[in-house]
C-alpha cells in the first residue's frame, strides 16, 4: 500500500502577512514598555516600605500616556495588565514569607508560586487601561479624564470579585491624614479617584496642547486640590461627665512557632499576666479599665478551659479591670469560631464577637469539597465558622465594635459596627506569620482608613506589631509599637465624641456604586455606537 505522509497545514503567505504585521502593529513599543514601567516603579515606591506618597500622584501618568498616544484596546490590556501584575507582586512579596519560613518551600518556588496571583489581581489595572484605550478612541484625548471613575469602578470589582482590596491606590496616603480626609464620603475609594484624577490632568497636558485640553487639564489639577482640601472638616463633639476608659494594650510578641510544650505555654501566658499588671501599675483605679491582648498563636480557648476560665477571673477580679482576648470557640455542628470574648471586672463573661470575614487558606479553603485534594488542605489549614452577628461590647460607659485582624481590610464590617452605635473600634490582629515585611504597615494603613471613613477612633492591639492608637481623622496618636518588640502601651479613651456620622458611614459605598454605574453606561454606549457604525 501507498503510505500517506500528513504535511503541516501552509499559511497562504498573505495571510501570515497580515498575522506578523498585526502583531508589530499592536505589540507595545520599547518607550511604551518604558512608561509601564514607570507606572509601576513609581507606584510601588509611594507604598510601604518605601512610602513616597507623593509619587503615586504621578505614578499612572506615565502609562495614561502610553495609552492616549496609541489608543490599541489590546496593546492597553498587555501595557495595564504588566504594570497592575508587577505592582501586585513586588507590593505583596511579603506573601511568600510564610510558604518559605513556615512551608518550608526553597525561596525561588515561593516566589514562583506568587506570580499566578499577581497575574490574576493584575488583570484589574489591565481592564482599566483597555477602556481608557476604548474612550480616547472614541472620543478623543479629552476622554482621559474619565480614568479617575474607571479605576475606582474596577478597584471596586476586584474586591467583588477576588473578596481583596490590599493596597488599593488610596492606601498608598494613609499616614498623611490630610491628604485622605475625602474617605469621609467615598471610602478608600474616594482618595483613589483623586490620585488618578491627578494623573489624568498631567497626562492630559501632555499628550494634548490645544487652549480646551490645557484648560480641561489645568482645572483638573485645581478641582483635585481643592476636594482635598475641602473633604478637611470641623468637627464638633459631645462632652460627657463620665470619667476616661483607660485601655492597656498588650503586645507580647508570642513566637510563631505552631507546636508549644506545656511549659512554654505557661511561660508565655505568665508573660501576659505579668505585662498587664505592669501596664495596670501606671493607670488610676477606675470602674472603666481594659486590657485588651491581640490575637495570637496562644489559642486560648476559653469555653473549653475551666482552668484558664478561673485564672481570666479571678484576673479582672483583682486587678479590678475588664479583659478583651482572643480565643477559640465552639460553633454548630463541631466547628470553631475565632472569637473576641469579653470578661468584666467580676470576671463574667459578658460579650463575644465571632469572626465573620475569614482568612482564605488560613481559616478556611474556599474550595468545593468535591475537588481532590480540597479535604487535605483543609485538613491542614482548619476550617473555621464565619460569624454572623456585628457584637458591640460594652467598654465602660461606651461601645465598641471588635474586628479581628484581616477584617480590617473589608470597609464594610467597621463602617457596619459604627453605624450601629460603636463609638470605638477595637482591632486585634496578629501579623507574625508574615514576617518584618511590608505587610506591618501596609495593614496598619487599612485600619487608618477606616477610622477615617467612620470618624471614629480606633485602637490596634497586635502580637508582633504594629500596635496603635488612631484618631477619628487618621493619626497616629504616638509612636507604634515596634515590630517584633515586646512592648505594653496605655491609652486613654476621652469622654468626648463626634456628634455626626460621616457620609460614608450613613450611606456605605455609593460613591463607588455610581463610578460602577458610569463605568457600565460608558461601555453600553460604545457598545451602541459601534453598531450604528456598522449599519452605516
Amino acid at each position: 500500500m501507498e503510505q500517506v505522509v500528513s504535511s503541516p497545514v501552509a499559511i497562504p503567505s498573505g495571510r501570515w502577512s497580515r498575522i506578523t504585521s498585526r502583531v508589530r502593529l499592536e505589540a507595545p513599543t520599547l518607550v511604551e514598555w518604558g512608561l509601564a514601567a514607570l507606572s509601576a516603579g513609581f507606584l510601588i515606591l509611594s507604598f510601604p516600605n518605601f512610602e513616597s506618597y507623593l509619587l503615586a500622584w504621578i505614578g499612572l501618568a506615565p502609562l495614561l500616556v502610553a495609552l492616549a498616544r496609541r489608543p490599541s484596546p489590546l496593546r492597553a490590556l498587555i501595557l495595564g495588565w504588566a504594570t497592575g501584575t508587577v505592582f501586585f507582586y513586588a507590593t505583596c512579596y511579603w506573601l511568600t514569607y510564610s510558604m518559605i519560613h513556615y512551608g518550608g518551600l526553597p525561596t525561588a518556588v515561593a516566589y514562583l508560586l506568587l506570580i499566578p496571583g499577581a497575574l490574576v489581581v493584575g488583570v484589574f489595572p489591565g481592564l482599566f487601561a483597555v477602556l481608557v484605550a476604548l474612550v480616547i478612541r472614541r472620543w478623543g484625548p479629552m476622554a482621559l479624564l474619565a480614568a479617575p471613575v474607571f479605576w475606582a469602578a474596577f478597584e471596586w470589582a476586584r474586591l467583588e470579585v477576588t473578596g481583596q482590596l490590599w493596597n488599593a491606590l488610596g492606601y498608598s496616603q494613609a499616614y498623611n491624614p490630610h491628604l485622605i480626609q475625602a474617605a469621609t464620603w467615598g471610602g478608600v475609594y474616594a482618595v483613589s479617584f483623586l490620585i488618578v484624577g491627578f494623573n489624568s490632568g498631567i497626562a492630559l497636558l501632555i499628550v494634548e496642547h490645544t487652549q480646551r485640553a490645557m484648560i480641561a487639564g489645568l482645572l483638573t489639577l485645581l478641582c483635585v486640590v481643592i476636594i482635598v482640601v475641602g473633604s478637611v472638616q470641623e468637627y464638633f463633639f459631645a462632652f460627657s461627665d463620665q470619667p476616661p476608659v483607660w485601655v492597656v494594650a498588650l503586645q507580647p510578641n508570642v513566637p510563631m512557632n505552631l507546636e508549644k510544650t506545656a511549659v512554654e505555654m505557661n511561660q508565655l501566658l505568665e508573660r501576659h499576666l505579668t505585662l498587664s499588671k505592669e501596664g495596670l501599675s501606671h493607670v488610676p483605679d477606675s470602674d472603666q479599665r481594659l486590657v485588651i491582648w491581640p490575637e495570637s498563636p496562644m489559642n486560648f480557648t476559653y469555653s473549653y478551659n475551666q482552668k484558664f476560665q478561673e485564672l481570666v477571673a479571678n484576673f479582672t477580679r483583682e486587678n479590678h479591670t475588664s479583659l478583651l482576648f482572643n480565643s477559640l470557640e465552639p460553633a454548630p455542628d463541631g466547628g470553631s469560631y475565632n472569637s473576641a470574648l469579653l470578661i468584666n471586672q467580676e470576671g463574667r463573661l459578658i460579650s463575644q464577637y465571632d469572626k465573620i470575614r475569614l482568612m482564605p487558606f488560613g481559616e478556611y479553603v474556599p474550595l468545593p469539597q468535591w475537588l481532590p485534594g480540597a479535604s487535605l488542605i483543609t485538613g491542614i489549614v482548619g476550617e473555621f465558622t464565619p460569624g454572623s452577628k456585628y457584637t458591640l461590647m460594652p467598654i465602660g460607659d461606651r461601645r465598641a465594635g471588635v474586628f479581628i485582624c484581616i477584617e480590617s481590610a473589608y470597609p464594610w464590617i467597621a463602617r457596619t459596627m459604627t453605624k450601629e452605635g460603636a463609638e470605638v473600634l477595637i482591632n486585634i490582629s496578629n501579623d507574625g506569620y508574615l514576617g518584618p515585611t511590608a505587610v506591618m504597615r501596609q495593614h496598619l494603613a487599612n485600619v487608618i482608613f477606616r477610622a477615617v471613613e467612620n470618624s471614629t477612633p480606633i485602637l490596634r492591639v497586635t502580637n508582633t506589631g504594629l500596635s496603635a492608637s488612631i484618631t477619628y481623622d487618621g493619626l497616629i496618636w504616638e509612636t507604634p509599637a515596634e515590630g517584633f518588640q515586646t512592648d505594653v502601651r496605655v491609652w486613654s479613651l476621652g469622654s468626648n465624641t463626634t456628634t455626626r456620622r460621616t457620609f460614608y458611614t450613613k450611606y456605605g459605598d455609593v460613591f463607588v456604586e455610581a463610578c460602577a454605574l458610569f463605568t457600565f453606561a460608558t461601555l453600553l454606549a460604545i457598545r451602541l455606537t459601534r453598531r450604528r457604525s456598522f449599519k452605516t
